[in-house]
């Protein structure tokens, strides 16, 4: 521990469960000085174990609908009155396809399940940050971080209208952050971490195959959910205040890799070994 959140609010999304990126992040928060609100969707909360995560981190829950106006005016409103003050840090950690869950490809997709997710896992972050902006509850200097995954960059075909999610969710961050940043001194960026293996990740058709090849192509290997909990506390510290815009790498190096030995391995001729 290095006290790097001492005395620094926030407002965690998406706590489920221990597996959970944002359970991390809550954890490592805590750990480094941070006091904060943990918010997830009543139905999500049903399913999870926040209340676990409340009483370890000695923090409340507010239950919050992410797209609804209301109920994220209400998050906001009562956070600033739990915590003592304006908010320092907001993790979105928000992530739903209907689609992959009911098992619909994505040349032959559900719409309603569409729009449902992209509110959601998109759509979502642009109210976040509606409500924080119009509110002015962002201290200056205050750090917001969404999680994404390179699919919105690159074609994995299995991760669905997730990839169109984490698209949309990636630019919302850079044009959000613009005014953010120029008229309230807060930045805002999304971290593109390693495939991990959450709840959420799990149910994308053929994941542990997406598990192994990252790791295998990988020069360090996947990234753990522990170590994006430690990037991202580093995002919400004060020794980022110049980071804003960016979609930040968190892969091992794979989203520079081309191919790896591991991997020609499996394709190199018996002849010319």
């Amino acid at each position: 521990m290095y006290n790097l959140l001492k005395g620094k609010k926030g407002i965690i999304f998406g706590a489920l469960d221990e597996n959970s990126i944002a359970w991390k992040v809550a954890e490592r928060a805590h750990e480094e000085g941070a006091i904060f609100v943990l918010t997830n969707a009543p139905i999500a909360m049903r399913m999870g174990e926040i209340n676990e995560l409340a009483k370890k981190t000695g923090s409340e829950i507010i239950p919050a609908d992410a797209t609804s106006m209301e109920d994220l005016e209400n998050l906001v409103d009562k956070s600033i009155e739990i915590l003592g003050g304006k908010i320092d840090f907001v993790l979105h950690s928000i992530g739903m396809s209907i689609n992959v869950r009911k098992g619909k490809h994505y040349t032959n997709s559900n719409y309603d399940f569409t729009h449902k997710g992209f509110d959601v896992s998109a759509l979502s972050f642009h109210r976040v940050m509606n409500v924080l902006y119009n509110k002015k509850a962002m201290n200056s200097w205050g750090s917001i971080v969404a999680l994404t995954y390179m699919a919105a960059q690159r074609v994995f075909p299995d991760y669905n209208d997730m990839a169109d999610n984490k698209a949309y969710l990636e630019s919302i961050a850079r044009s959000f952050g613009y005014f953010f940043g120029r008229d309230h001194k807060v930045r805002v960026n999304t971290i593109s971490q390693s495939p991990t293996q959450t709840r959420a990740g799990s149910g994308v058709k053929g994941f542990s195959g997406f598990l192994n090849y990252a790791e295998k192509m990988s020069p360090l290997g996947n990234a753990s959910a522990l170590d994006c909990a430690d990037y991202t506390v580093v995002m919400f510290s004060d020794l980022t205040k110049m980071v804003t815009l960016q979609n930040l790498m968190h892969d091992g190096g794979f989203s520079n890799m081309g191919i790896s030995d591991v991997i020609m391995e499996d394709f190199i001729d018996n002849t010319e070994r």
